[in-house]
């Protein structure tokens, strides 16, 4: 399921939510998790427009982040 709305479209905190919660449950398949995981709601205050829904992915430690390298390194088939 693909929750991008279509281009030029304002970003909703709606679709923002959905992309966040995606991409939990993708990280979480393969034992990873950013706690700080989140939508950036300062984003959607702004002037810009369309708005384009920032996604806060936060910090974490060395070994999550060495974790998710080998996982997007094995995905690109590396």
């Amino acid at each position: 399921m693909e929750s991008t709305p279509p281009r030029n479209q304002n970003t909703t905190v709606f679709d923002a939510t959905l992309c966040v919660e995606e991409l939990r449950a993708a990280l979480g398949e393969h034992g990873i998790t950013l706690p700080s995981l989140r939508i950036d709601l300062p984003g959607f205050a702004g002037s810009y427009q369309p708005t384009r829904g920032h996604v806060e992915l936060g910090g974490c430690n060395a070994a999550t982040a060495r974790k998710l390298a080998a996982v997007l390194r094995n995905a690109a088939g590396r």
